[in-house]
Parts: C-alpha cells; sequence; structure tokens
C-alpha cells in the first residue's frame, strides 16, 4: 500500500477560519435551505432531511459566502444566504444521483439515501432539489447568475457522462482525466466563487481571478479525493479504500502507473479494468503498483500545482483578512482530515 500521506492542522484551521468568517451567514443559508426543501409528500420530506443532516462541509455554500464578502458584498439583504443555499442544493442534488450512478450504500460512512429508500426516489428527490434551487435563482433575478449556475448543472452531468463513457478504460490519458473532472467537480467549486464576485458587482478581472481560484481549488479537491482511494483510512475519511477502483473508475494513480508500467503490468490493468468486477487479489496487486511508481505522492503533487494557481489568482485583491483565508483554504483539499 502507498505511503499515508501526513495531514495538516493548519489546513483545517483555515477551513474553521472561513466557516467563522461567514458564520451568521451559512446559518441563515443552513434555514433557507430547510425551508426550500419542505414539502407536502411525506417522503421528499424525509429524504431531504437525511441527506442534507447527513454530514458535509458545506465548502461550496462557504466559498460563495466568503469570495462575496472578499469582492465587497455589503450583506445588506439576503442575496448571498441565497444564491449560496443554491449552490449547495446543486451539489446535494449530484451526490444523490451519484449514489445512484455508482450504486454506493454509504457516503462518510453513513447509509446512502438509495440504500434505504431506493434509486427511483433518490433520482426523483435528486431532480426536486434542482427545481428548488431553480426557484431561488429565478426569484434572485440576475440574468447573469442564472446563466452561470444553470450552465453549471449542464457542465456537471455532462462531466458524470463523460466519466460513465470512459469507465474501465485503463489507458485514459490524463488530459480527458482533468476535462472529466474540470466539468464534474471544479464547474460547481468556480459558479460558487464567480457568483461571490458578481453579488458584489465586481469588474471582470476580479471576476476570472475568484472564478480560477474556485476551479483549481476544486480540480486540486477533486485529485486529492480519487488520491484518498488508495490510502485513506475510512475512521476519518468515510470513505472505503478502493471504492472507485472496484466501480472500475480510472483516476489520476491508475493514470500515473498506466503510463510508467511495464508491458506485463499495463496488460494486468487492461484485463482487470474490461473485467465486470475486480477482485481484492486485483486491488492488492494495483495497490503494489501504486507504491511502486509513487502513483499516489505524485497524483498529489499534481493537484498541489492547482493549489498554488488558485491561491495565486486572488494576487489582484487588496491585502485583507478574507483574502488571506480565501488563500489559506487552498491548501486543505490536500491536507484535510475531514
Amino acid at each position: 500500500m502507498g505511503s499515508v500521506i501526513p495531514l495538516k492542522k493548519s489546513a483545517n484551521s483555515a477551513y474553521l477560519d472561513l466557516k467563522n468568517l461567514v458564520n451568521n451567514r451559512l446559518i441563515e443559508v443552513e434555514k433557507l435551505i430547510e425551508v426550500k426543501l419542505d414539502s407536502k409528500v411525506s417522503l421528499i420530506k424525509k429524504m431531504s432531511d437525511y441527506h442534507l443532516k447527513s454530514g458535509g462541509k458545506r465548502l461550496r455554500a462557504l466559498l460563495t459566502l466568503g469570495s462575496a464578502k472578499l469582492a465587497g458584498y455589503d450583506q445588506k439583504g439576503t442575496r448571498d444566504v441565497n444564491l449560496s443555499a443554491c449552490v449547495e442544493l446543486i451539489h446535494s442534488a449530484t451526490l444523490l444521483h451519484d449514489d445512484v450512478i455508482d450504486e454506493s450504500d454509504l457516503r462518510r460512512g453513513i447509509k446512502t439515501s438509495n440504500a434505504l429508500w431506493g434509486n427511483q426516489s433518490s433520482i426523483l428527490v435528486g431532480d426536486y432539489l434542482l427545481s428548488r434551487c431553480f426557484e431561488i435563482m429565478v426569484d434572485d433575478g440576475d440574468l447573469e447568475v442564472l446563466k452561470l449556475l444553470s450552465s453549471t448543472s449542464s457542465k456537471i452531468a455532462q462531466g458524470e457522462v463523460k466519466q460513465l463513457e470512459y469507465k474501465g478504460e485503463a489507458d485514459l490519458l490524463e488530459e480527458t482525466y482533468i476535462d472529466i473532472i474540470n466539468l464534474k467537480t471544479a464547474a460547481l467549486f468556480s459558479a460558487a466563487t464567480k457568483t461571490g464576485a458578481c453579488l458584489a458587482g465586481s469588474n471582470e478581472k476580479e471576476k476570472n481571478a475568484l472564478e480560477s481560484y474556485g476551479k483549481n481549488i476544486g480540480l486540486a479537491f477533486q485529485i486529492a479525493d480519487d488520491a484518498l482511494d488508495y490510502y485513506s483510512k475510512e475512521i476519518i475519511f468515510g470513505k472505503k479504500i478502493g471504492k472507485d477502483f472496484y466501480e472500475g473508475k480510472v483516476t489520476l494513480p491508475l493514470i500515473i502507473i498506466f503510463q510508467r508500467a511495464d508491458s506485463e503490468e499495463r496488460n494486468f490493468l487492461i484485463e482487470t479494468f474490461k473485467k465486470t468486477e475486480r477482485t481484492k487479489k486485483d486491488f492488492e496487486k494495483t495497490l503494489e503498483l501504486i507504491k511502486k511508481y509513487k502513483a499516489v505522492e505524485d497524483s498529489l503533487q499534481r493537484a498541489e500545482y492547482f493549489v498554488n494557481v488558485s491561491h495565486d489568482a486572488l494576487g489582484i485583491f487588496e491585502d485583507c483578512n478574507e483574502k488571506k483565508i480565501l488563500q489559506n483554504l487552498t491548501g486543505f483539499s490536500l491536507n484535510r482530515s475531514f
């Protein structure tokens, strides 16, 4: 098994600093989400409550609130609360759909909604969350934000479909992988941070800077998450080691070992991912290759590049507490312990 990457307390501290910075607004976001997900259909209410209260960092909502504050949004009114809730609802809907696609029965160590209520209900409740999100956007009335968040929903769907299209292809190109995670993960991060700039009425340079900040955090976050599949401890992250592997998802650690492997090792990977099901023995042999070629360490090194790009994107803003907190947060994707 590959080396366990040490976790840094400072990264978790940066997350908590951001949460403390906007905590009063985040409380309002939680209240609004609860109101918006109220339904006379008891199963919708039950599933929505379960899903939204089963954990999660609210990172995308925090990024929307923090970016708006950095860009100078005066927090008069509730637009920041409304649109942060909207971003979080998009994320929650995609998680419900993802768990169905992946046939997952656990998320963060807790049973998934589809494991408890079935796939059909999970898909429909995910759709319900999206519909409520679009109601919020329409009520907000900002066409720029409406276009941004609606196109983001489209990108996420395209990313998920593209990932399915390449499922089981051990010779997946790194460029294709980056394109997939840019669509399915980074797009919502960048939309969250750019929404903050839109709320503040920022100029195009500031909007682009915050969009770049979010996009590159998202890329780093997904690469690090994919690397977790080969070294994480479920007790910390609530994620079973090898989950992506057994589902046939080819992520960056596998791409790296395929690039460096000899012909025999490449044939093993190709044949392994052609199978309908992969065995524990297959996984153990793959872990040996992961360790041999230092694929986890090098994946995190790739992610560190995006962390640095994200950090530097905020350089155009004046030095302030909000800027410092958001820049410190960039390392959270690599060194988080929750």
